[in-house]
């Protein structure tokens, strides 16, 4: 079983990645919604083994591309599940052009697909990167991609490349922070704040994020504490 149980219907498969020389992990989250169906977030290459302990879970109704970083193996989880609609971020349609898709992720408002279920919300003010945020209300939990990141200590699967990166050059080992990409990124703090502020609203105790350790406690000010550049 390489399927993680994170909360109550909502399961987590991390997987390694190499990435301008460093080496650490990313983390696909599927989501059981409230119709039965699957909600598949910022997929990893679906293997036969894998989908199978997918599909003894359910039918996979949605597919999420939820940033312009993650979308790679979008195309793989598709035909892996062709029944399943297929939602990107704004910028991934340009990163992958053939990539077939049904929507582009509004900026607030969820498809009726899974409406009943999440939250969602564009950040917007960076030049480089795109990301669309969830809630999954039921259980409370933030779902993000690079927004934030949080590698240190007891973080598994970096390299020495990473570490020195992280830990002398941006000072981000053991400190939750947005991306570099992001850091480097931004050219509209103000909208930036903006969509942060009203994510910082929703009602969330845990983070799912896409590199690093997931947050299960004190969630609100682990999040503040990121964005804190921004939203001060």
């Amino acid at each position: 079983m390489t399927l993680l149980k994170f909360a109550p219907n909502i399961y987590i498969k991390e997987y390694p990645i190499k990435y301008a020389g460093c080496h650490f992990s990313s983390r696909m989250t599927i989501v059981k919604l409230s119709t039965g169906q699957l909600w598949i977030h910022s997929p990893c290459e679906i293997t036969p083994q894998l989908k199978s302990e997918i599909e003894a879970l359910g039918q996979v109704g949605v597919i999420i591309a939820p940033g312009n970083y993650h979308h790679l193996h979008v195309s793989s989880c598709h035909d892996a599940f062709p029944s399943a609609q297929t939602f990107i971020c704004s910028g991934v349609e340009k990163k992958q052009p053939k990539l077939k898709f049904d929507a582009i992720l509004h900026e607030s408002k969820p498809d009726e697909a899974y409406a009943s279920d999440f939250e969602q919300m564009l950040i917007q003010g960076n030049r480089v990167i795109n990301e669309v945020a969830f809630l999954h209300k039921e259980s409370k939990t933030l779902i993000l991609t690079d927004s934030i990141e949080l590698i240190g200590d007891s973080t598994p699967g970096t390299n020495w490349v990473l570490r020195f990166w992280w830990k002398y050059l941006l000072r981000m080992w053991n400190i939750p922070k947005p991306a570099p990409e992001y850091q480097m990124g931004w050219n509209d703090k103000v909208l930036a704040k903006k969509s942060m502020e009203r994510i910082m609203q929703w009602d969330f105790e845990k983070v799912i994020i896409s590199h690093g350790d997931n947050v299960t406690e004190d969630a609100k000010n682990v999040v503040h504490s990121a964005w804190k550049g921004i939203v001060g």
